[in-house]
C-alpha cells in the first residue's frame, strides 16, 4: 500500500484525539491493496434476504461494487444508489462534507477508494423502506477504503443502513461516511461493525445538518481487533437537529474506540449523545465526546452520556466527556459512568428464583434495550440483541 500512497504520517499517542487507542501497533506496509471483483458472498445474500423489503441495496466486497438495486419507482423519482460517478452532482458528491478530512486515513481513503457509493435521495422525496449499503472484507491481508455519501435534498427523508462486515480473515479498513442534509431533511442512518476478530478499523462518520434537517446516527460496535469510529456531527443551519447513540460490547482482547464530536455551529441547535457499551474478558472501551459551542450558537441545547458495564476484573473502559462552550444561553451537560452489573437489579431477579447467571445476562440486555430499539433501521434490530446475547453466552469464543 505504501507504494500506491507514499508514506504517510500517521497519528501518535501524544495527540489527545488519539489517546488511550493503539495507533502505533498500526503498520501499513502489512496489508497489500485491493483487486476488483465480482459476486455476492453468500452470507452477504443471507443477510439481505433477512432485512425484508428494501428500498434499494449495493454491495461492496473487498472494497469494489459488485452488486446494486433500486426499487425501479423510486429510481424514476429520482433516488440513486450506486457507483458515485454515476449519479447527479458526482464532480463534487465525494468531499462534501468531509473536505480535506478530519486525519491522515480520511486522506488516505481519499486516494485508495476503488468504488465510492453515492446515495442521493432528491428534495421532497420520501423513502419508506430501509437502504442498505453491505462493506464485506473477504481476502486475507488486504486493504480497503470504502467510501459512502449519503446526500439528501431539501424535505427529503430516507433511512439507510450501512453494514460492515467480513469472513474470518485479517484486514485493514478505513472507511469513511458522509452524510449531508439539507434543510427540513430527516436522515436515520444505521452503523453495524461486525467485522471478524482480526480486522483492524479506523472509520469515520462526518455529518453536515442544515436548517431544520434532523439527523438520527446508531452505532453498533461488536467486531475487529482494533475498531475505532470518529462522529462528526456538525449543525450548521438555526433549528438543526443531531442525535448520535451506540451500542458496543467487548469480548476477548477486543478494542472498541469511539470517539465524537457534537458541533453547534448556528442558532437553536439541538444534540443528544448516548452511547452504551459492555467489556468483558481482557477488552477494552474508549470513548472520548467533545460539546462545542460556537459564539453564534445561542440558544443551543447538547447534552452527551456515556454508560459502561464492566463485566470482567481484567476488562476496561475509559470514558471522558468534555464540553467548549463559546456563548451564553446555552443548556449543556455530560455524564458518564464505568460500573459492574448493579448488584440491587441482580438481586431483584435472584429473590423471584431466577439463577445469577441468567439474572445478570437479563440485566445486561436490558442495558442495552434502551438504544438497540432506538435504531432507525429497525429491521436489524433483531439482529443486533441476537449478537449480545451470544456475546453473554460464549464471551470470547
Amino acid at each position: 500500500m505504501a507504494a500506491r500512497v507514499g508514506r504517510p504520517t500517521l497519528p501518535s499517542t501524544d495527540e489527545e484525539v488519539w489517546r488511550y487507542s493503539r495507533v502505533g501497533e498500526l503498520d501499513l506496509d502489512a496489508w497489500h491493496a485491493a483487486e476488483p471483483c465480482t459476486g455476492v458472498p453468500e452470507p452477504v445474500t443471507a443477510l439481505l434476504g433477512s432485512l425484508g423489503h428494501l428500498a434499494a441495496a449495493v454491495v461492496v466486497r473487498n472494497g469494489s461494487i459488485v452488486a446494486a438495486r433500486v426499487d425501479e419507482d423510486l429510481a424514476a423519482r429520482g433516488l440513486h444508489v450506486g457507483a458515485l460517478v454515476d449519479g447527479p452532482d458526482a464532480s463534487d458528491a465525494l468531499g462534501c462534507v468531509a473536505g480535506d478530512g478530519p486525519d491522515v486515513f480520511t486522506a488516505l481513503n481519499d486516494l485508495s477508494t476503488i468504488d465510492p457509493v453515492l446515495v442521493h435521495v432528491p428534495a421532497g422525496l420520501t423513502v419508506d423502506a430501509p437502504i442498505v449499503v453491505i462493506d464485506w472484507i473477504d481476502d486475507d491481508r488486504v486493504s480497503v477504503h470504502p467510501r459512502l455519501v449519503v446526500r439528501l435534498g431539501a424535505d427529503a427523508s430516507a433511512r439507510v443502513l450501512e453494514w460492515h462486515g467480513s469472513d474470518d480473515v485479517a484486514a485493514f479498513a478505513a472507511p469513511v461516511t458522509e452524510l449531508e442534509l439539507a434543510p427540513a431533511a430527516r436522515l436515520g442512518h444505521t452503523g453495524v461493525q461486525l467485522r471478524g476478530r482480526r480486522v483492524w478499523e479506523l472509520a469515520s462518520v462526518l455529518a453536515r445538518v442544515e436548517r431544520d434537517a434532523t439527523l438520527s446516527v446508531g452505532l453498533v460496535g461488536l467486531g475487529g481487533d482494533y475498531a475505532r469510529v470518529r462522529t462528526d456531527c456538525r449543525l450548521v443551519g438555526r433549528g438543526a437537529t443531531g442525535d448520535l447513540s451506540a451500542v458496543y460490547f467487548g469480548t476477548g482482547a477486543q478494542t472498541l474506540d469511539f470517539r465524537t464530536f457534537q458541533h453547534h455551529d448556528a442558532p437553536d441547535t439541538t444534540s443528544n449523545l448516548l452511547f452504551k457499551g459492555a467489556v468483558d474478558d481482557q477488552s477494552r472501551s474508549v470513548y472520548t465526546g467533545l460539546i462545542r459551542v460556537e459564539p453564534g450558537a445561542r440558544g443551543t441545547s447538547a447534552y452527551q452520556t456515556n454508560r459502561n458495564l464492566k463485566l470482567s476484573d481484567d476488562a476496561w473502559a475509559e470514558s471522558v466527556p468534555n464540553l467548549e462552550i463559546e456563548t451564553n444561553d446555552v443548556r449543556c451537560s455530560h455524564a458518564s459512568t464505568v460500573s459492574p452489573v448493579d448488584p440491587d437489579q441482580r438481586f431483584y431477579l435472584e429473590s423471584r428464583g431466577v439463577p445469577t447467571e441468567l439474572a445478570e445476562r437479563l440485566v445486561v440486555l436490558g442495558f442495552f434495550d434502551e438504544v438497540v430499539d432506538a435504531l432507525a433501521v429497525h429491521e436489524v434490530r433483531a439482529i443486533v440483541s441476537a449478537e449480545i446475547a451470544d456475546r453473554l453466552t460464549t464471551g470470547a469464543n
